[in-house]
């Protein structure tokens, strides 16, 4: 079985979930906002929960899919994000910290799904 925990898009997607989650449970007013806050955690797992599951398939194309999944689930979690600074959750400096994230990770992850699609 391949070792998903190897991969540094999933320790960077892992990292990034972390965040999402002590976001969450600080204090304000996102902790009791629980359809906006169990959103933003669901896709904040989903992303390295994906890259996991699609590492350890056998076929390239079952791989693909899994990858894909955590990319549509990081620009799900990336408009949350967005959402949560427009409406006040999120300060100026938290949003530019988290936007970032977001974004690094979206290159990081394409880079790693041109990768498989060469390399298998």
């Amino acid at each position: 079985m391949r070792n998903f925990k190897d991969l540094k898009v999933w320790q960077i997607a892992m990292d990034l979930s972390v965040k999402i989650y002590h976001f969450t449970q600080a204090e304000g007013p996102i902790k009791k906002d629980f359809g906006l806050k169990d959103q933003l955690q669901r896709s904040s797992v989903s992303v390295p929960s994906n890259i996991a599951e699609g590492e350890t398939r056998s076929s390239l194309n079952q791989r693909l899919n899994f990858f894909n999944y955590a990319t549509a689930s990081l620009a799900e979690l990336h408009t949350q994000v967005i959402l949560s600074h427009r409406i006040g959750y999120l300060s100026d400096e938290k949003y530019q910290e988290l936007d970032r994230d977001c974004i690094d990770l979206s290159v990081c992850l394409q880079n790693f799904i041109n990768y498989r699609k060469k390399n298998g």
